[in-house]
């Protein structure tokens, strides 16, 4: 079992394997492990993984708060699927603020009902309106929001809406590429 590994020149932790969404593109589906940097120089430390930060938010938090103070406010960043609050049940957007620097949320599709059938949550139809409302809250605690679909899944004309979707709310937009 790992739980710190090194992908694209950086510190990747994996806190859990649990995960609401079931995504049809996750790399979970098809992997056992993510390839290593051939670097020793990290920029940044992302909270990533076989299974969804979020649902180790207390450890998650409480090793933010060990590289801040002991890395010198080292850049760290959250990749999520957005369900934070349902998984906690509680805002937990206004913890992140100054231990978490960028949120990456899994953005997925422009269209409720298409997201919905791609990222199979257990929590059903609100999943898609409270991953937007999370990355709102986001925003409005002053973190780094961005906001992504895999170039796979989606045409280029949903990218143009998802990026629109990503204005209205102050998050950037990253298409990010399909890894196999």
């Amino acid at each position: 079992m790992e739980i710190l590994y090194k992908v694209h020149n950086n510190l990747y932790v994996n806190m859990t394997n649990k995960c609401p969404f079931a995504c049809t593109f996750c790399l979970r589906q098809t992997m056992d492990r993510i390839g290593e940097s051939d670097r020793l120089w990290l920029g940044e430390v992302v909270f990533c993984g076989f299974g969804e930060p979020t649902e180790s938010w207390d450890k998650v938090r409480e090793v933010a708060a060990f590289i801040k103070k002991t890395y010198n406010n080292k850049p760290i960043r959250i990749n999520t699927n957005g369900a934070g609050n349902l998984i906690n049940e509680r805002d937990i957007t206004k913890e992140m603020a100054g231990l978490i620097d960028t949120v990456s949320i899994s953005l997925n599709n422009r269209d409720k009902d298409e997201y919905n059938k791609l990222v199979r949550s257990k929590f059903g139809d609100k999943t898609f309106d409270e991953m937007i409302d999370f990355a709102k809250k986001c925003v409005a605690n002053g973190l780094n929001v961005v906001m992504t679909t895999v170039d796979t899944t989606i045409s280029h004309e949903e990218e143009a809406q998802c990026r629109i979707i990503c204005d209205k709310i102050g998050a950037s937009y990253r298409i990010r590429p399909w890894e196999s």
